[in-house]
């Protein structure tokens, strides 16, 4: 079994317009994203070298692309659009398991945050 390493993104916040409301596609809001990845090592615990592992500056602006450009009702879908995204970017990446938060559901109730979480296998 090859060695394996995990790379945690905690609190990746957007600005977007996803929800199952006109409103809220109107009027946007934040959403939060953690994103949790199990990564085949390659020789990369040896070689220190970038070439060969997720470079998480670029996997950021990834997932800022995907949170940002297509608009989704469910944040089901959304983070298993960041899910894909990832694992097809980056083919080392064996497991993404990625937590999309919405604090400002359009719920009449009081709560922090409305979350999500899916995990994919590459």
């Amino acid at each position: 079994m090859p060695e394996t390493y995990k790379i945690t993104m905690k609190n990746c916040a957007f600005f977007a317009r996803h929800g199952f409301h006109e409103q809220e596609a109107f009027l946007g809001q934040r959403f939060f994203v953690d994103v949790e990845l199990d990564v085949t090592a390659g020789s990369t615990l040896e070689t220190d070298e970038i070439e060969g592992t997720v470079h998480y500056g670029e996997a950021f602006t990834l997932i800022e692309k995907v949170m940002t450009t297509t608009r989704r009702r469910l944040i089901e879908t959304l983070a298993m659009d960041v899910a894909k995204a990832l694992c097809a970017n980056y083919p080392m990446i064996r497991r993404a398991y990625i937590t999309v938060r919405k604090p400002s559901a359009p719920i009449e109730g009081i709560l922090d945050y409305v979350q999500v979480s899916v995990e994919h296998f590459n």
